[in-house]
């Protein structure tokens, strides 16, 4: 079987968020698209079908090595450039617009084209973030991520969950100092977050604009098989319906730029649009560069 290797949310090879992606999947049980995502042991995995629908362009699921997810970010962004990088979508004089089936629905993806080439590709989230229940106390949070309550914004941005078909918990760091000495402790993750409403933990901090970033982020998701992912495309479209309650115009379009991956060495840049009316959240959309890395085969025992 035939993939490639993509590193997603970078202009350049070795940052960002690796992903495989298997463009010709058919045939394949969930077991073994299991079995091959833990075997290559990335943060995801795709494996492309033909569509269920016609007007659609294709169907994907998405694996990490421990268990399937409905949506997420960098495996919808990198395979639309992949798919577009080796031929299967093609793409006009400014790019192409495509629609990917996952589980929580229909989502589309423009691709921009750069010299023939994919380049910036865009999500808009099939579903509009929706917060979760009340959080663990402060406390158990800051065990959890190895800091004192006091690393924590709780005076003016406590922690809140949200999703957007994945849910997090998303916890404003006081500064990026607090954010370089963030680490799971086992321990006390499971004793509080690992039976919350979710247990993949976004802190994030603000950064002043350094560099062209709002916020410099982590995402820690031990319960996926993830320690810490690069970047997190699902979180930052659900982190619009975080960032977009705390303030700002009630009509018209809020933009923000996320920082990821720093701490791995992989560094990660998102970009999330968010659109309101009236004081609703009306689509939000996520994009970011890829680059292509490699070509592969993948031999399944008979």
């Amino acid at each position: 079987m035939r993939f490639f290797t993509a590193d997603v949310f970078t202009e350049r090879m070795f940052g960002g968020n690796q992903l495989a992606v298997f463009p010709d999947a058919e045939g394949l049980d969930p077991g073994v698209m299991q079995s091959i995502a833990r075997e290559l042991n990335i943060s995801e995995t795709v494996f492309v079908f033909p569509p269920s629908d016609p007007v659609h362009t294709r169907r994907v699921r998405i694996f990490t090595p421990a268990s399937e997810l409905p949506f997420a970010g960098h495996p919808t962004i990198g395979t639309a450039f992949v798919l577009a990088s080796i031929g299967e979508v093609q793409l006009g004089v400014e790019g192409a617009s495509i629609v990917l089936e996952e589980g929580v629905g229909p989502v589309a993806v423009s691709i921009r084209a750069r010299q023939g080439r994919p380049g910036y590709c865009e999500l808009t989230a099939a579903r509009l973030p929706e917060e979760g229940p009340p959080p663990p106390p402060l406390e158990e949070i800051a065990s959890a991520l190895s800091l004192r309550p006091e690393d924590l914004r709780a005076n003016d941005l406590p922690p809140r969950g949200f999703t957007c078909g994945v849910p997090y918990l998303f916890v404003p760091l006081r500064d990026e100092a607090s954010l370089a000495r963030a680490r799971i402790d086992l321990p006390a993750w499971e004793r509080s977050l690992s039976s919350w409403w979710t247990s993949s933990v976004f802190p994030f901090a603000e950064t002043q604009r350094r560099d062209g970033a709002d916020f410099r982020a982590r995402m820690f998701a031990p319960a996926l098989g993830v320690p810490e992912d690069p970047a997190t495309g699902s979180a930052a479209a659900a982190l619009a319906g975080f960032l977009a309650t705390t303030g700002g115009p009630e009509h018209g379009t809020l933009r923000w730029v996320v920082d990821q991956g720093v701490e791995m060495g992989r560094p990660s840049r998102l970009h999330i649009t968010c659109e309101r009316s009236g004081g609703r959240i009306s689509a939000v959309r996520v994009g970011g560069s890829s680059v292509l890395v490699s070509e592969g085969r993948l031999s399944l025992p008979a």
